[in-house]
C-alpha cells in the first residue's frame, strides 16, 4: 500500500493547522501555493530553528516532495522527528509512512504501527487507513480482517476515500464482514467519486460483470475511461475491452460527456 500511502503524504496541504495570525509562516504559506519555494524556505527556515512546529513539518514535507530543495528523505525525517515526539500528529503519520517504505530510515513495519497508531489515535485519516492496511495484510501484526475494517471505517467517516475503497473492497470479497457486493458497490462510488483510481476500476467492473448492480456497460466505460485519464493500465485496457462491445455511437455520447472531467484530470498532472 506504498504508493497510495504516498499519494496521501504528498497531498497534504502547507498550513495544515497553522496558527490563524498573519506573519512570516502565512508569508511563507502564500509564497508556497505560488510555487516560490525558495522565498517560503527562507521564511520558514528561522522559524524552525527556533522549534515550530508548523514551519518544521512544512520545510520536512518540502524536502520530502523536492520542493525548492533536492529531495531528501533523510532531512525529511530529521526534521519530523522531534515534532512526532512532542506529539504532532501529522509528523507521526510521516514517519510512520517512511517506516512503512524505508525512506530515509530502514524499513521497519513494527516502527510504522507505533506511529501510524499514536497519529491515528489523534483521528488522522490517512493513518487509520494504514493501520487498516496492515492488519488487513498482516504485517506487523496478526492478519485481522474485523480489525481492519474497524480502522478503516473510522478514516471512511473523515470521507478518507482510500478508506472507503478498502471497505468496498471488505464488502465485495467478504473480509471481515458478511459479503454483500450492492454494499461494496456503494462503497467504491463514495471513493469513485473522489477520484480513487482503484475505486473507479473495481466499480468500472462490478458494471462490466454486473455484480451487486444490473450489467451496463455504459457506466463501465465512464468508470474504466475516468481511471484511464489517470494513466491506470488496466482501466485503459478495460475501456477498450468495453468499448468494442457498444455502439460507437454511445461510446462518443459518453466520451462527450467526459470531456471536462478529463480536461481537469490533464491540468492537475504534475
Amino acid at each position: 500500500m506504498g504508493v497510495r500511502l504516498g499519494a496521501a503524504l504528498v497531498a497534504m496541504a502547507f498550513c495544515l493547522g497553522a496558527p490563524a495570525m498573519a506573519g512570516p509562516f502565512e508569508d511563507g504559506d502564500a509564497a508556497a501555493r505560488r510555487g516560490d519555494y525558495a522565498r517560503a524556505l527562507r521564511l520558514w527556515w528561522p522559524l524552525a530553528e527556533s522549534g515550530d512546529t508548523y514551519a518544521q513539518f512544512n520545510i520536512g514535507l518540502m524536502y520530502f516532495n523536492g520542493h525548492g530543495v533536492p529531495r531528501d528523505y533523510v532531512e525529511a525525517v530529521t526534521l519530523w522527528r522531534p515534532i512526532a515526539l512532542r506529539g504532532d500528529a501529522l509528523a507521526q503519520y510521516s514517519l510512520g509512512f517512511m517506516y512503512d517504505n524505508g525512506h530515509g530510515v530502514d524499513e521497519d513495519v513494527a516502527e510504522a504501527l507505533h506511529w501510524y497508531r499514536l497519529a491515528a489515535e489523534q483521528n488522522v485519516a490517512s493513518a487509520q487507513t494504514a493501520l487498516g492496511d496492515l492488519h488487513a495484510e498482516g504485517r506487523g501484526v496478526k492478519q485481522d480482517h474485523v480489525e481492519a475494517l474497524r480502522w478503516y471505517r473510522l478514516a471512511a467517516a473523515q470521507g478518507d476515500a482510500a478508506a472507503q475503497f478498502a471497505i468496498g473492497y471488505a464488502f465485495a470479497n467478504g473480509n471481515g464482514v458478511a459479503r454483500n457486493e450492492a454494499e461494496g458497490v456503494k462503497w467504491y462510488r463514495l471513493a469513485a467519486d473522489q477520484g480513487e483510481v482503484a475505486a473507479q476500476v473495481n466499480l468500472g467492473l462490478m458494471y462490466y460483470n454486473g455484480r451487486g448492480v444490473e450489467r451496463d456497460y455504459g457506466l463501465a466505460y465512464r468508470w474504466f475511461a475516468l481511471a484511464a485519464a489517470r494513466d491506470d493500465d488496466v482501466a485503459e485496457a478495460m475501456r477498450r475491452v468495453v468499448a468494442a462491445r457498444m455502439a460507437p455511437e454511445h461510446v462518443a455520447e459518453i466520451e462527450e460527456t467526459l470531456r471536462g472531467a478529463r480536461d481537469l484530470i490533464a491540468r492537475r498532472k504534475p
